[in-house]
């Protein structure tokens, strides 16, 4: 094989994986469970909450989603969308710290949220819409840890929290909480749900683009290399 054309498919082979070592980022970025809008004001009422789950696998379907919420700082008020196909359901606990409101104390607030009786298919989302009707205003930030249990029996344990690093290799959906603007509260206008839908949307088509510049970078430098050889095949006496 002659040496110009062992360059060419060197350059070949090197463009192929860079550009795939982008799109598998790229998907590795946005595979995970997510919380939508990513942030709110403390304290902000009636809101909604959009949790995205994304199906990972090739061969099973996510059947069941649970989404644990923080009792340590309780989100009040929850209620959830009805969603076609599947069931949800709220699970309660008593609060060690009974959050004092205008309406009363409030002694108890949810804990869990199970989705169950639908079926996310490879290469497929589902967006779960959950309404609050008061965030805490004591906090920086909620965890939610979820479990994604998928048709074979795979669990998928999106349960760890943010270090401040590198993004752990399976992270909890992370809803920041901000200061207030002054004399408001700090209350957030409620988002519907097809405004989360759509900041959501803009996460994932920005991940594809990433993808895809990588795919072109790549191929440019491909058409350089061949230029080059060529180029240099004309040069030759």
């Amino acid at each position: 094989m002659s040496a110009p054309r062992t360059t060419l498919r060197r350059a070949a082979t090197v463009t192929l994986t860079a550009g795939a070592a982008v799109l598998l980022a790229a998907g590795a970025a946005s595979a995970h469970v997510t919380v939508h809008p990513g942030s709110y004001a403390k304290g902000a009422t009636d809101g909604v909450l959009t949790f995205r789950v994304p199906n990972e696998e090739d061969s099973a379907s996510t059947t069941k989603v649970q989404v644990f919420l923080p009792t340590d700082h309780p989100v009040l008020g929850v209620l959830v969308h009805p969603q076609d196909g599947w069931t949800a359901k709220v699970t309660t606990a008593k609060l060690r710290t009974p959050v004092k409101t205008d309406d009363g104390t409030i002694t108890e607030a949810a804990s869990e949220i199970t989705f169950s009786g639908g079926r996310i298919g490879a290469g497929q989302y589902e967006d779960f819409n959950v309404a609050f009707g008061q965030l805490p205003d004591e906090s920086g930030q909620l965890v939610f840890k979820t479990l994604q249990t998928y048709s074979d029996g795979k669990v998928a344990r999106w349960i760890e929290e943010p270090t401040g690093g590198d993004q752990p290799e399976n992270p909890a959906p992370v809803l920041k909480l901000t200061a207030g603007a002054a004399g408001d509260a700090g209350a957030a206008p409620a988002k519907t749900a097809s405004a989360t839908a759509r900041t959501a949307a803009a996460s994932d088509s920005t991940a594809r683009g990433l993808g895809i510049a990588g795919l072109v970078v790549g191929v440019l430098g491909l058409a350089a290399a061949a230029f080059a050889i060529v180029r240099s095949r004309a040069e030759r006496p």
